[in-house]
């Protein structure tokens, strides 16, 4: 049997470490044990990371709000009450006189129209048509303020007959224009209706209920004429100023002015027509409401009161008509 020379020297190796605790045993020491080699660590590459470079952030500057400071409510310091002394206020002085009211009554002469009257002194004759009629004393006392600001200067001035005498003008004027409404469909016919407006629209007699009975669209065409006129009216009031002419329409004779009939009078004669003009419109005023209260008292237009006025009735032919029936 033939042993290789490695076997070999593993086996004294193995015989020898077999034999080696029995001998220390014998000696009576422990024979050192031999360290293991340390297995040796596979070397490790250390890397090194290429330092990352940040970028630098920049920050948004915060705006800070403004803080608002509560006002701080300083409380008010005490007042001192001072009392004052009472003023005694001085008596108001005397006028030393009336009132021109009662100066203008004081002073009051005998009224031609009215002759168990007076007339204040405000009311001399000066005026054309003045009769001294004035039982409440509106000539006394000043037109304004209720109409200041319209004619200028001539408004609001005691005694001022002008702005009395324009409204006494312009009452009367549309008083006759009444007067000829009530009688003129009575004498001379009414206007014919149509279709739209009714057969019978303007058929009746009685200006009280032709008023309720005419189309509403006729009422508007007489109301925008009258606004039309007052207008004109005032603005000529506005354009003369204190120069004004009571009842001046820029109507009649004169330069600049309407004339379709070609009037031309003498100072004289013309102050003739004013006055006349005047006393119709005195007439009217009092004729339209005599007029007014009969329609509303018998429901019947004036000329078929007339008419019925000059027949006699059929008991007036009898004898002793007059006396009660039986005797």
């Amino acid at each position: 049997m033939k042993i290789s020379a490695v076997a070999f020297a593993a086996l004294c190796i193995a015989s020898v470490e077999g034999f080696a605790p029995l001998a220390t045993r014998a000696v009576g020491k422990a024979a050192p044990a031999k360290a293991k080699p340390a297995p040796k660590k596979a070397a490790t590459k250390v890397v090194k990371k290429a330092p990352v470079k940040k970028a630098p952030v920049k920050k948004a500057p915060v705006k800070k709000a403004p803080v608002k400071k509560a006002p701080v409510k300083k409380a008010p310091a005490p007042k001192k009450v001072v009392k004052k002394a009472p003023v005694k206020k001085a008596a108001p002085a005397p006028t030393g006189g009336p009132s021109p009211s009662a100066a203008a009554w004081a002073a009051a002469g005998p009224s031609i129209a009215l002759p168990f009257a007076t007339a204040p002194a405000t009311l001399d004759g000066s005026m054309l048509g003045d009769v001294g009629f004035d039982p409440f004393g509106f000539s006394t006392v000043p037109v304004g303020p209720w109409f200041t600001g319209v004619g200028g200067e001539r408004m609001g001035e005691l005694g001022n007959l002008q702005w009395y005498r324009e409204a006494e003008l312009i009452h009367g004027r549309i008083a006759q224009l009444a007067v000829l409404g009530f009688i003129w469909p009575g004498l001379f016919g009414t206007i014919p209706g149509n279709d739209w407006s009714g057969v019978d629209a303007y058929s009746n007699t009685n200006p009280i209920e032709a008023f309720s009975q005419v189309p509403g669209f006729a009422l508007l065409q007489i109301f925008v004429f009258m606004t039309s006129l007052e207008v004109r009216r005032i603005k000529i009031i506005n354009e003369e100023g204190a120069s004004y002419q009571p009842g001046d329409l820029r109507w009649g004779q004169g330069e600049g002015r309407w004339n379709p009939f070609k009037l031309d009078y003498t100072p004289e004669e013309y102050a003739e027509k004013q006055l006349q003009e005047l006393k119709h419109c005195r007439l009217a005023m009092v004729g339209v409401f005599g007029l007014w209260a009969q329609a509303v008292a018998s429901g019947e237009g004036v000329t078929d009161q007339l008419g019925n006025a000059f027949v006699a009735p059929e008991y007036a032919s009898k004898a002793g008509y007059f006396l009660p029936e039986g005797i």
